[in-house]
């Protein structure tokens, strides 16, 4: 049996599994004519029986040739963590190419699943034939070798990352957890709305947007016929829906101007944000506990892999934290309670800790860390350290906002019930504000009830779930100051 260069494989007969493969230039490797490809990790679950025949396409993570006549491949797809070992010997009639495979080549494999002798899979495959389907062009270059390269690096070659461990498993993470989510909210008769990306309102009143002009504006934008900006948030839109649905969530992308580089910040994320009619701050925390214990918990479930190499390679005590979160209920104490708390503790913090000012990061971890040991959703914030759609409490002090705190991180989570008041909404709003969110204000004319939602941005989900530190390591191809390279 022998390859014929760019032109497929001989046909003359063969013995043995190699008399069973057939390589049609048209279709691909195929086994016995009709066997379709397979996934590493079908292969490893043991998808087909030892000695059933298998064909995969995948990248040689590495290779490694013995004395004896026999290179090791090992191969990996996507479908999960581990590399399938693909055991190739000289019977091979490409075996002197198979040989000098570098990493990085595609390969299409077909062969026999057999039992491994060795330590670390159960299953490797036997191959009968090895198709090189995409070369490394200059290996010298290939920038992703066998080694562990910094996260500063990887973020320098971010369309070769996804290659990695690392960024593989992040990938498979996030992927779960988006699926997730839609999982949650269907299951719970909520309906996704999509809202809108280019907007002339700043939901959060911070100023930092990014301008959206047409090819032919100059000042004003001439093409929606007013300013416009890319969203920073779907909340008000998604209002409007739940204001006629009952319950409803949004999920796409936001973007924020401001100008950091922070390893919390991003120009570009993703939010979640669900809405529910008809409810109170108190509503707004039930859903919020059972959506991260729900969305965590079925990330441990189903990426239990991935996680233990989170845990393994990059924070050993992630996997324990998302298990007592799933595990554990969540307090719940008013921001006065907190101020106290903070104030009493005895710590030193670098922060002040004084009502009206609010709460920082250390704060929120030695609430969670050290005074609850868990969870805690700190409730009814001061009324100017919240934005003017939050409801205003009876005490004219605080309105009825909330903040979901994880050990670990602090704040994940942050929502409130809306005032669904017109006079109260209007007391809060700037008359220009009011101007342009004249639509917003007729939600409060007709109909009006009371109705709560929150914000979960998925990158800083990501980050809690896998352990990693910087953002910009949670979304596939980060946009921040300065970068927009791929």
């Amino acid at each position: 049996m022998r390859q014929i260069a760019k032109r497929g494989w001989s046909n003359r007969p063969r013995n043995g599994i190699a008399a069973l493969l057939a390589w049609n230039p048209s279709a691909g490797l195929r086994t016995l004519g009709v066997v379709k490809p397979t996934t590493v990790n079908a292969v490893l679950a043991g998808a087909q029986a030892i000695g059933a025949q298998a064909r995969l396409r995948g990248w040689v993570k590495s290779r490694r040739t013995s004395k004896g006549g026999f290179s090791f491949i090992a191969l990996n797809d996507g479908s999960c963590l581990a590399d399938l070992q693909i055991v190739a010997d000289a019977a091979l009639a490409n075996y002197d190419e198979v040989a000098t495979l570098g990493a990085g080549c595609a390969l299409e494999v077909a062969g026999v699943v057999v039992e491994s002798p060795g330590k670390g899979q159960a299953r490797e495959l036997k191959a009968a034939e090895v198709r090189v389907a995409g070369p490394v062009e200059q290996p010298e270059t290939y920038p992703i070798a066998k080694k562990r390269h910094t996260f500063e690096h990887l973020r320098t070659v971010a369309h070769l990352r996804p290659r990695t461990n690392t960024f593989g498993a992040i990938a498979r993470v996030r992927s779960g957890i988006a699926q997730a989510v839609h999982d949650y909210f269907r299951s719970r008769g909520f309906l996704w709305v999509n809202t809108p990306i280019i907007t002339s309102s700043d939901c959060e009143g911070a100023g930092e947007l990014f301008r959206v002009r047409g090819p032919e504006d100059d000042g004003a934008d001439a093409f929606f016929g007013r300013d416009t900006y890319l969203t920073v948030s779907g909340q008000l839109n998604v209002e409007a829906y739940c204001l006629a649905l009952s319950k409803v969530y949004t999920f796409g992308p936001t973007f924020r101007a401001e100008n950091s580089n922070t390893s919390r910040h991003l120009a570009e994320f993703w939010m979640i944000e669900p809405e529910i009619a008809f409810a109170n701050l108190h509503d707004l925390a039930d859903l919020a506990e059972d959506f991260l214990t729900t969305v965590l918990g079925d990330v441990l479930r189903r990426h239990s892999e991935d996680l233990a190499f989170f845990r393994d390679w990059v924070d050993a005590k992630v996997v324990e934290r998302l298990e007592n979160v799933v595990a554990t209920p969540f307090a719940r104490m008013d921001y006065g309670e907190a101020v106290d708390v903070l104030k009493a503790s005895g710590e030193r913090f670098e922060f002040p800790v004084e009502w009206g000012r609010d709460l920082q990061s250390e704060h929120e971890r030695f609430l969670t860390e050290k005074h609850v040991g868990g969870p805690v959703v700190v409730m009814n914030y001061p009324r100017e350290l919240k934005a003017f759609y939050m409801r205003q409490n009876d005490d004219a002090r605080t309105v009825a906002a909330m903040d979901v705190l994880v050990p670990g991180v602090g704040e994940i989570i942050g929502g409130s019930q809306r005032e669904e008041r017109l006079a109260m909404l209007d007391a809060r709003m700037a008359p220009d504000t009011q101007e342009d969110l004249w639509w917003y204000r007729d939600l409060r004319r007709y109909g009006s009830v009371p109705h709560a939602g929150f914000g979960l941005g998925l990158e800083r989900l990501v980050l809690y779930a896998t352990g990693m530190d910087n953002i910009r390591d949670a979304i596939p191809f980060p946009r921040t100051p300065g970068n927009a390279a791929f």
